[in-house]
């Protein structure tokens, strides 16, 4: 019989300390979770099903590489997180899915639907692609050998939310037993069907598309998740030698990586179902000179209504109150020579997408989140929006290069930087801002936007 793993977001140990994830004045997410998961595991049992519970004194990975030692492909495993936001009144529930596999997208929608059926009050923010999250990859919706979603059950930080979970979380545990049975049972007849044929033929063959020329080899669809041959990424450009994250399987001796995992590397990736032919482009296929995306000195290549659009698809109504923003992060960054699609990320990642919060006040028109010169807790303040994105710019500039400045210096904090010690994006990490996934969500906001421009 197919089982079901479930984990409590937080609560193992992270480099040898214990991780609690979000802490709240009187809880924190480990603890909300944990007693969640096990109210589902209780129901699941009762009505028969098998279910684990992953250890709670286990890290992310080794929390993964458990069910990995367990699981089958018929299995399936949820992890359950509490969503934090700088806006108390944002709240709902949403579960994140792989992107570009369109299967799990419906799965991650029975467990949205069950929910809502038990818990009206909860809103949902639907199912959503991984790469949608904050470093644009989930390591539980990629790495694990079963198939696999990961489910912000609701906001913490929204009073109205957090009530649910601790007021009716017998509801809320009925509601995702409900959801984990359906999935479970979509998922164990197709992959006990799979098991049954024939080994010549155990995953489908598709045809690979490669900036826009047909692949000679073919790639195979492996739990809902198209694989190409491995040498196909030295084609690419990509270098893999490195890259223990990258999910590889033999079959019919040939080693297979999955393609989406390969969208982290600057390639393209779509899927076109009426030939069932997977879509792949190069960086310089898409005319991005290589190596260019992460250094912080260069052209960007997204035009001004291409920034404007795709802040819309992030927050639509930032859209007219910074009407001119796009435009202000195009000329500041050419007059200096930096990325403006690097700067105008960073801004997104700094600012919550424009909501502000952690100390960010819209008055202070301080985009790039730097700090006073004094040292002082507030940060520092500029007088009008051109001047805000000029600052964050020169002090770009004082990371990326030797140059001198071009215009009069307006950045407080210019003088304390070691001139050219972080000309990546990565680089920024722990200097500009100590959040250990810094680079990656500048990364991942770069590459929904030239997403969404049709560049990637």
């Amino acid at each position: 019989m197919a089982q079901i793993f479930i984990s409590a977001g937080h609560g193992g140990y992270e480099d040898g300390v214990a991780d609690p994830g979000l802490v709240l004045a009187s809880t924190t997410e480990a603890a909300e979770m944990i007693q969640v998961r096990d109210l589902v595991v209780a129901e699941l049992r009762s009505r028969g099903l098998p279910v684990l519970a992953v250890p709670d004194d286990l890290s992310t990975a080794q929390g993964i590489a458990w069910i990995n030692m367990r699981c089958q492909p018929q299995d399936v495993a949820l992890e359950i997180h509490g969503g934090a936001y700088s806006d108390p009144g944002v709240r709902g529930s949403s579960v994140f899915y792989i992107a570009q596999n369109e299967v799990r997208r419906s799965h991650a929608e029975i467990l949205l639907l069950a929910l809502r059926r038990r818990v009206t009050q909860l809103p949902s923010r639907g199912a959503k692609p991984d790469t949608e999250s904050p470093t644009g990859w989930l390591d539980f919706t990629r790495s694990l050998r079963c198939p696999s979603l990961l489910m912000e059950l609701g906001h913490l930080t929204s009073p109205q939310d957090l009530a649910i979970i601790q007021n009716q979380r017998r509801d809320v545990a009925l509601g995702l037993a409900d959801g984990l049975a359906s999935w479970s049972r979509s998922v164990a007849p197709v992959a006990a069907a799979a098991t049954t044929t024939p080994s010549a033929s155990t995953f489908p063959e598709i045809r690979i598309s490669i900036n826009g020329g047909i692949y000679p080899e073919t790639g195979i669809i492996v739990n809902n998740n198209s694989y190409v041959p491995v040498d196909l990424a030295d084609l690419l450009g990509v270098n893999l030698t490195n890259a223990p994250n990258i999910t590889r399987l033999r079959y019919g001796n040939v080693v297979y990586i999955k393609a989406v995992d390969l969208r982290s590397y600057n390639v393209s990736v779509n899927w076109n179902g009426e030939t069932r032919t997977l879509l792949l482009r190069s960086a310089t296929g898409m005319g991005i000179c290589p190596g260019s995306m992460d250094r912080l000195m260069g052209l960007g290549s997204s035009s001004e209504v291409q920034l404007i659009m795709f802040l819309k698809t992030v927050n639509e109504a930032a859209v007219t109150q910074y009407q001119d923003l796009a435009k202000l992060y195009r000329e500041e960054s050419a007059i200096e020579g930096i990325n403006h699609d690097i700067a105008f990320c960073q801004m997104l990642v700094e600012t919550n997408s424009l909501h502000f919060g952690s100390g960010l006040n819209p008055a202070h028109n301080n985009f790039g989140g730097l700090g006073s010169p004094t040292g002082g807790p507030e940060g520092s303040s500029f007088p009008t929006a051109r001047i805000g994105v000029r600052a964050q710019i020169q002090h770009l500039k004082a990371y990326g290069s030797l140059e001198p400045l071009i215009q009069s210096q307006v950045d407080p904090r210019f003088q304390f930087v070691r001139r050219g010690v972080a000309p990546l994006v990565d680089q920024l990490t722990g200097r500009w801002n100590s959040d250990p996934d810094y680079g990656r969500k500048i990364l991942a906001f770069m590459r929904r936007l030239y997403e969404s421009a049709g560049m990637l």
